[in-house]
């Protein structure tokens, strides 16, 4: 098993990887934790790599004004896409899902922040996979839980003040709850009381093209 170094170093030359294969490229950010740990190990090998971003309009405040600020102090090239969720539903799926696909027409490739230890629907999930004549590079699929928190810690990078209120993993307002008990699994907290319990809301399953 790889130690955390080796993680780091893995997830950078797969980044460096990916610049050369596909010069159409932006990294899919949601500035969650994953998603921060991600953006600073691109932005590492390549500062200027274009960002996109897919926003509810039901996100927590907390979360429009913390992106405004890592756009801001980070000076990205970011691009935020808008949809509306419709009030009382849970699961942002259909609307989520059109928007990336939307936003993802300029490029042959994206980098994601999953990791296989999120929950078992991404446990199958490859460094880099090709759906549809799109690309999708995984830095981070290997990396667990603690590795991210370690990595935040090391190199002093902000994060979305929610999680300071016990959320584990964050979606809108809608569809994200604080943890309820230190034994539940990381994303426990999404969509919780619905079908779509712990799930996905489709962007890492579905076909982009």
């Amino acid at each position: 098993m790889a130690t955390f170094l080796e993680k780091i170093e893995a997830a950078k030359q797969l980044t460096r990887s990916a610049l050369e294969t596909y010069p159409r490229l932006c990294v899919g950010c949601s500035f969650g934790k994953d998603s921060m740990v991600v953006l600073h190990i691109v932005r590492s090998v390549s500062p200027d790599v274009p960002v996109i971003s897919i926003l509810a309009d039901t996100e927590f405040q907390e979360t429009y004004d913390f992106v405004k600020r890592i756009e801001a102090d980070w000076g990205l090239q970011l691009t935020t896409l808008t949809f509306s969720q419709a009030v009382g539903e849970m699961c942002c799926g259909g609307p989520k899902v059109e928007m990336t696909k939307q936003a993802l027409k300029p490029y042959d490739a994206w980098i994601s922040g999953v990791r296989k230890t999120e929950g078992i629907t991404r446990s199958h999930f490859e460094p880099v996979e090709e759906k549809g004549g799109l690309a999708k590079i995984n830095p981070i699929l290997d990396f667990t839980e603690l590795d991210v928190w370690r990595y935040l810690a090391l190199h002093q990078i902000p994060i979305n003040p929610k999680y300071q209120e016990g959320y584990r993993s964050l979606g809108c307002a809608f569809c994200s709850f604080p943890e309820e008990d230190e034994s539940e699994s990381e994303r426990a907290g999404r969509w919780k009381g619905t079908q779509n319990a712990s799930g996905e809301c489709g962007i890492h399953t579905q076909t982009l093209r």
